[in-house]
């Protein structure tokens, strides 16, 4: 079961309503104590890491008696284009469905917007939902059709962050030739698979 098996790539709703995804399952190497490695789907998409026993744990009700969900991170399922993001204690409500909007769909939505049949003009995309498009993309081309409307707003950091999902090492330098760069391993990537296909 996702909420007590927290497993890489699964996304997970902190009870202070915001969304991170598991990087990996780690051991520390002193103690031997199980850790999860999550990072932050929001903001300049910061990692962290938390003993399992108490990413897993219940919200202290005591110090918390206003938290809307039962456990401190509570696992997400996202399903298919235009359906409500769940989790396991049903629909997400309130300012978490507000925080979820749009986030790990195959089709983004922008926050707030409920889908409908009408086609609405599209806003612009915040680099934010940029970055978790293009960590929810299933090809590469898509990536890089998400990183190509990036220039100018991408950061080292946000570099070093996809590079990492795509487990390519783009070395430090100026910013402009690492975002070139990043793009060139996606162009590879997109060759392999069509020839893959074939």
């Amino acid at each position: 079961m996702p909420q007590s098996d927290p497993r890489p790539g699964e996304k997970y709703l902190h009870f202070k309503n915001k969304l991170y995804q598991v990087i990996a399952i780690a051991q520390h190497a002193e103690t031997g104590e199980k850790m999860v490695v999550y990072q932050a789907l929001y903001g300049t998409f910061q990692t962290y890491v938390r003993p399992w026993s108490m990413f897993v744990s219940l919200v202290d009700r005591q110090k918390y008696p206003q938290a809307e969900q039962k456990y401190r991170f509570q696992w997400v399922e996202f399903k298919e284009e235009g359906q409500e993001p769940a989790r396991e204690d049903g629909p997400v409500q309130g300012p978490a469905k507000q925080n979820l909007a749009g986030q790990g769909l195959p089709k983004l939505e922008m926050p707030g917007q409920e889908p409908s049949g009408l086609a609405a003009p599209q806003k612009e995309m915040s680099v934010e939902e940029k970055m978790m498009a293009f960590f929810d993309a299933d090809t590469s081309e898509e990536k890089y059709n998400i990183l190509a409307t990036m220039r100018g707003e991408v950061t080292d950091r946000m570099i070093n962050n996809m590079a990492v999902v795509l487990d390519v090492v783009i070395e430090e330098g100026p910013l402009d030739i690492r975002y070139e760069e990043l793009k060139a391993c996606l162009r590879t990537m997109q060759r392999y698979e069509c020839s893959r296909l074939r």
